[in-house]
């Protein structure tokens, strides 16, 4: 196909990073996209664990990433969790910073010729009184507005995962997330009550969300797809 990209590459964090059987059932979006996608297109998932804008860049991990991206590549970029830790200057950057972090990260990618897509953080599970609770903050209107500012394709995740996880409501949503009983994984023996990060289930769900984001932007975003 003309407009196919050559690859998928991801940055982000452990909503998106790819897990080993040692933290198992835990799953990111990043290791399950390939279900939506056309047999033979390569996903390059660079995303981990507890890092932010800042100190993806500032750890060397996107090096690999710039390294590697070539014209046509699409290069998914959804950060926000940890951009938000006030207690860790190693992570936290405010919401100018955080929209300027993403802006260097995407002319990355246009200045090789690749094309990058801003995607805002998947929701938290916090419900209070059966009505889900936003947590990002200020955040992901940062990410809303550089795109628009600066004409940047993006995928409004907070927003769509919102509206899934609010309407299967606070008991079917835990099926998404790490909730876990005790004694039936290895990893996690006394179980486990965790509101962000995804086991299978909720990993395919949100991937399933960011590929009609890519359905939507169509053109070259869409090729890799299935139909």
């Amino acid at each position: 196909m003309q407009n196919q990209p050559q690859a998928i590459w991801w940055i982000g964090d452990s909503t998106v990073q790819h897990n080993r059987i040692d933290t198992w059932p835990q799953c990111g979006m990043g290791q399950v996209l390939e279900l939506y996608l056309r047999p033979g297109i390569p996903v390059h998932n660079h995303a981990r664990n507890g890092r932010s804008t800042k100190s993806f860049r500032e750890e060397g991990l996107f090096a690999p990433v710039e390294a590697g991206l070539r014209p046509g590549d699409l290069l998914l970029i959804q950060f926000g969790h940890n951009d938000e830790k006030k207690e860790d200057p190693s992570r936290f950057t405010s919401p100018e910073t955080y929209a300027a972090n993403l802006l260097a990260y995407a002319r990355t990618a246009l200045d090789r010729g690749a094309m990058p897509v801003l995607i805002t953080p998947l929701v938290r599970r916090r419900f209070q009184d059966g009505r889900l609770l936003p947590t990002h903050g200020p955040w992901p209107d940062a990410a809303r507005r550089l795109a628009e500012r600066e004409h940047l394709p993006l995928i409004d995740l907070t927003r769509e995962s919102a509206t899934l996880v609010g309407a299967m409501g606070p008991e079917n949503s835990l099926s998404l997330y790490m909730h876990l009983a005790p004694g039936l994984y290895p990893a996690y023996p006394d179980g486990l009550a965790d509101d962000t990060h995804l086991r299978y289930e909720g990993a395919v769900r949100f991937a399933g969300l960011v590929a009609r984001g890519l359905m939507e932007l169509g053109g070259p975003y869409a090729a890799p797809l299935l139909p």
